[in-house]
């Protein structure tokens, strides 16, 4: 049973940055997936962006293209999301989500295994 813990959440003002880290216990083999999701209150959950090391490429939401960033240090075993030009309506509490063995192939959380407890992320103007 993979663990993923969050951190990284914080209050800034719009136009800001962030960077969410997300720290797995186990390794995760040679396919695998790691996303970030994100739920605003009173929204559904949404995809933000994951990375499929069997697809090979990185997908993001639209509203978030070109803002955000997912990237790895392999090493610490620890995927990031970097976040710039942050807007008011990315407040929300993020979660980092992984799936090992297995191909993604889009932002439906159905395709993830494993859950963090999230890391609230709060944007003022």
């Amino acid at each position: 049973q993979v663990q993923l813990v969050e951190s990284g959440g914080d209050s800034v003002q719009a136009g800001g940055s962030l960077r969410l880290s997300c720290a797995a216990s186990e390794l995760m083999g040679s396919d695998y997936c790691m996303g970030w999701f994100r739920q605003a209150p009173g929204k559904e959950r949404e995809g933000v962006g994951r990375f499929s090391s069997g697809v090979g490429d990185t997908l993001y939401v639209d509203s978030v293209k070109g803002r955000f960033t997912i990237s790895q240090d392999r090493a610490k075993n620890t995927p990031y999301l970097q976040m710039s030009k942050l807007k008011l309506e990315d407040t929300a509490m993020y979660y980092c989500a992984a799936a090992r063995s297995r191909l993604c192939w889009s932002l439906r959380s159905t395709e993830f295994d494993y859950w963090g407890q999230g890391t609230q992320v709060t944007v003022s103007s």
